[in-house]
């Protein structure tokens, strides 16, 4: 289980963020060159300039399809250096995926290895998997151009929960801008022109009214503004403010109802930049083979979303799961709990011999 370990402390050390391509290719590559190392055959994929890393037994259908992402949100260097503390391996990416790929190749390995002990080989495999690189910005390069190849009939994303909540359902994404009219004058004269973000916050209070959230926490709408733009100089009234909202919806509420009923609401133009479904992982016997295996695990949700979705789109049944990183994902102090990573690879070495 080290090796897992040393392995997410190898590609954390990669800067694999999306204002640096070049630095995941060659995260994509020291995957391959794994692989190779342990012979073990496995499908590039490229769309748009993002690679992705599938193995498969033989052909594209697989009992089960583990999936893990190498992007990451930007961060300073010094966080792309690991380290381990308290129990906790430190770094970007750590929890936000890379334990999670280290996991996935460790796992693949030692499973090839008892096949070959046995004399068998990657076509007896009972499961795959697939890196990508693109799940932080919307998984239409990686896991969407993958899933035509694959046929799998449960699939198992490492980007959530943790190891006593397995996730069977997370959030829709509705991802909006708003856009404010004004009028331009000269800003030692406000009252001959119209404030945009005037305009804009004023629409911005209206529509919080709809995302009143009964309890924090709770399984609800929620409307987040996270981009502001406007003005062109100090000394003038901006006679255009743009916003962008992350909105994350649930099984109670119609997308395209939401968006007209806000529409009503406000002055200013909305458009949508992008609409995802939810995540909803359904029932499966591998499911309750899982939940055996765990233990104390429970089913549960998550708030944010993963790209489990793309295969739930098709029918598939899965989960989402993971180790244990104290909702640090993201953060300057973002983290994965040493021993949790162990105890999920403990489950899923069982999960998977289980398979054949």
């Amino acid at each position: 289980m080290q090796a897992i370990i040393d392995l997410t402390q190898d590609l954390v050390r990669y800067r694999t963020m999306h204002s640096k391509p070049e630095e995941i290719k060659k995260c994509c590559a020291f995957i391959e060159t794994y692989l190779d190392g342990h012979q073990i055959d496995y499908t590039h994929i490229e769309k748009a300039g993002y690679p992705s890393v599938l193995v498969l037994p033989d052909g594209p259908d697989v009992k089960v399809l583990f999936m893990a992402h190498i992007d990451v949100v930007d961060a300073p260097d010094d966080l792309f250096e690991p380290v381990i503390r308290d129990g906790n391996l430190y770094g970007r990416g750590a929890i936000d995926d890379k334990y999670a790929a280290a996991l996935c190749l460790v796992l693949i390995k030692e499973h090839m290895a008892r096949l070959r002990s046995r004399g068998k080989a990657q076509r007896d495999l009972p499961f795959g998997i697939l890196i990508t690189a693109d799940e932080e910005i919307g998984g239409h390069h990686g896991v969407a151009a993958v899933v035509d190849r694959v046929n799998p009939e449960f699939c198992i994303a490492l980007d959530g929960g943790n190891p006593q909540t397995i996730v069977v359902k997370e959030k829709g994404v509705l991802t909006l801008k708003m856009i404010a009219a004004g009028k331009t004058a000269h800003g030692s004269r406000p009252w001959l022109g119209k404030n945009a973000v005037d305009n804009l916050i004023a629409d911005y209070m209206s529509l919080k009214t709809l995302f009143e959230m009964p309890a924090p926490g709770t399984w609800f709408k929620t409307m987040n503004l996270s981009i502001i733009h406007a003005g062109k100089s100090f000394n003038q009234v901006p006679d255009r403010a743009e916003a962008v909202f992350d909105i994350r919806y649930t099984e109670n509420d119609d997308p395209d109802r939401l968006l007209q009923e806000m529409q009503a609401m406000v002055g200013s133009r909305l458009e949508v930049m992008e609409k995802e479904p939810m995540f909803l992982g359904g029932e499966s016997p591998y499911l309750d083979r899982l939940l055996d295996l765990a233990g104390d695990a429970r089913i549960g949700f998550e708030h944010g979303a993963s790209d489990a979705r793309f295969f739930s789109q098709r029918g598939v049944s899965g989960v989402i799961w993971g180790a244990r990183g104290d909702h640090s994902a993201h953060a300057d102090d973002e983290h994965v709990n040493i021993d949790s990573v162990f105890k999920l690879y403990e489950v899923l070495d069982r999960f998977a011999a289980s398979l054949a």
